[in-house]
């Protein structure tokens, strides 16, 4: 008798608690039948209006525009850039005057920026036309004249230098204008300065894409392995080799992405 109860009990409970996972189960899971039970309204995606011909969004924050160097600063003194300024639009790297930088400091952006190799060409490997574009101090995309010019993959031009070698070389012909677009998601670091997050980047060289969502290692390193020191928002930098590369620069803008 005591038997027979037990288990119409078991089986009373286990129906029961079959019943009601299976309703949780039907409330949580449970199927669309009507188109509008997949569509979200709201919030709103904002409206940006796009620049014509590489042209700048109106939302975007002009860094360079080739009439003035107002959006930048030395890096090793803070004193005005003693870059050149073109009557084309454009900057020139003036050999051993040092790296510039933004003068805002930047997390996660859409990077736009152009560049070119000067027409006539000297210098060879690592030492013709070569430059780099670093997200927040510390993440080098490279710069460099590849053209007929043999060097290391992982530090030719499109790399992530030493981390990531590119996916294509899609450099315009000496002497012509390049464009990088890029996606940058700043890395993330915890109270204690441990990183939670690693920084990617994505990057499309005129128009073929030749980073795809890289994961950063940490910083760029030109001896040793990449670092990950805590860091905040900081600035764009534009690198001046030392070589006598005479890189250009025009047409640069972000939007911020945080």
């Amino acid at each position: 008798m005591r038997k027979s109860l037990f288990i119409a009990l078991l089986l009373f409970f286990l129906s029961l608690s079959k019943g009601v996972s299976q309703e949780i189960q039907n409330n949580i899971q449970k199927e669309p039948t009507k188109p509008k039970e997949t569509e979200i309204w709201n919030p709103r995606v904002p409206i940006v209006i796009p620049g014509v011909n590489n042209g700048a969004p109106l939302d975007a924050i002009i860094l360079f525009d080739g009439s003035n160097f107002n959006e930048w600063t030395s890096v090793k003194d803070a004193t005005p850039v003693k870059w050149i300024l073109n009557i084309d639009g454009s900057m020139t790297v003036k050999n051993r005057t040092g790296d510039i930088q933004t003068k805002k400091s930047f997390g996660s952006v859409q990077l736009h920026i152009e560049w070119k190799s000067p027409k006539e060409v000297k210098g060879k490997n690592q030492s013709r036309a070569n430059s780099g574009v670093f997200l927040q101090k510390r993440y080098e995309i490279q710069v460099l004249d590849n053209n007929n010019n043999d060097t290391y993959i992982n530090g030719q031009v499109g790399s992530i230098y030493k981390q990531s070698i590119p996916l294509a070389m899609a450099s315009a012909p000496t002497g012509k204008w390049n464009v990088y677009d890029v996606i940058f998601h700043a890395p993330e670091f915890d109270s204690k300065g441990n990183k939670f997050k690693s920084g990617t980047i994505t990057v499309l060289h005129n128009g073929i894409l030749i980073q795809d969502h890289f994961e950063l290692k940490g910083t760029t390193e030109y001896i040793g392995w990449p670092k990950n020191k805590a860091h905040d928002k900081a600035p764009i930098m534009l690198q001046d080799h030392g070589d006598n590369s005479r890189v250009s620069y025009r047409n640069i803008w972000v939007r911020e992405l945080d």
